[in-house]
């Protein structure tokens, strides 16, 4: 299946980047893509193939080994919402003071950054849990909590580890819906994080699929554009999707060493 449409320009081009930790292991080698302004796109991969540690270099927590990451526009290497695999919420902080976080520490004052928060809780379902702690809410809505927490300074770019692999599958499957309703609306650049096939084929308009350690893209595989008809997750065309992924996923599997 062929799907595209006009050609945006690259916000985002890494060009054979890799990375070889101090002890030896070499995470990822010759990885080169570019990512346009306002696309979703997804990798996946084996465990430890490396997608991670190509988020981490693009948000500047850690720096390539080799290659070179550049920005079209460098504000937006300075404007990036992190979401990682764990919620990481302070534990003696209410949901609005976790969700603020990241404006207080960029120096805005407690009230402003406590109406942001507040919106950006009420944008991912949470309006009303304002004041609850951790502890209090369930294991989908902590993720809500980390994820209002990165919308909360309406980022450019939103880099997302992972994020609902812990979860069990209705919550699952209702974040997905509220992430793809966000990035429609508000149209930030996604790179998404994902062991699964089907996650992937849903949320993303295309997939970069990664050989196992040390990671390389594979297969870059263009999806059909977002808005999708109602009920795609169950329709023919999603199955085939899923199955021309995995069968891309398996055959870079099966030619590891």
């Amino acid at each position: 299946m062929t799907y595209g449409g006009a050609a945006a320009a690259a916000l985002l081009r890494l060009d054979h980047v890799a990375k070889r930790y101090a002890g030896g292991v070499e995470a990822v080698a010759d990885v080169g893509f570019t990512e346009r302004a306002g696309g979703f796109t997804a990798l996946l991969g084996p465990s430890g193939c490396g997608k991670s540690t190509v988020l981490r270099m693009i948000a500047g927590l850690i720096a390539p080994s080799a290659g070179r990451i550049a920005w079209s526009d460098a504000a937006a290497a300075r404007d990036i919402g992190f979401v990682f695999q764990d919620a990481t919420l302070m534990p003696w902080a209410t949901a609005r003071a976790n969700a603020a976080l990241p404006l207080r520490l960029r120096g805005m004052d407690r009230a402003a950054a406590g109406a942001a928060a507040d919106a950006a809780l009420a944008a991912v379902g949470l309006a009303g849990f304002e004041r609850s702690y951790p502890r209090a809410l369930s294991g989908g809505m902590r993720m809500r909590v980390s994820l209002a927490r990165a919308m909360a300074a309406a980022p450019r770019v939103l880099l997302m580890d992972e994020p609902f692999a812990a979860l069990d599958e209705i919550t699952r499957f209702r974040l997905n819906d509220d992430l793809l309703a966000l990035w429609r609306a508000r149209g930030f650049t996604t790179l998404f994080v994902t062991h699964s096939v089907f996650e992937s084929v849903y949320l993303a308009e295309r997939v970069l699929v990664m050989t196992p350690r040390p990671g390389r893209i594979a297969a870059d595989i263009a999806l059909p554009p977002h808005p999708r008809a109602p009920g795609f997750r169950t329709s023919a065309e999603y199955a085939a999707l899923c199955r021309e992924v995995s069968g891309a996923l398996e055959h870079v599997m099966a030619a590891a060493p």
